[in-house]
């Protein structure tokens, strides 16, 4: 039985491997809900372009739609989040 470690998302593994985009769609509708506190916009936008880039068309979809609510500003915060996981992980 595979193992889910979210304690900390930025740490996500799901059996000792990174997370798939299943997971990292989930992480960025749960941030974009406010499931776990205050509704994140620009992490949201960080999880569905790291699960965008890991194949989720679901994700792309996401991404657009919440992108309509978001600044120039809080979208680049989002891109650079999403390259600085990416580039560690």
């Amino acid at each position: 039985m595979a193992r889910l470690e979210l304690a900390s998302p930025d740490l996500a593994i799901m059996g000792g491997q990174p997370a798939g985009p299943d997971i990292l769609l989930q992480m960025g509708l749960d941030c974009a809900c406010g499931r776990h506190g205050a509704a994140d916009l620009v992490a949201a936008h960080k999880w569905f372009n790291i699960a965008a880039v890991k194949g989720s068309q679901d994700a792309v979809r996401y991404r657009k739609e919440i992108s309509a609510e978001m600044t120039r500003s809080e979208i680049a915060d989002a891109q650079r989040a999403a390259r600085e996981w990416l580039s560690l992980h």
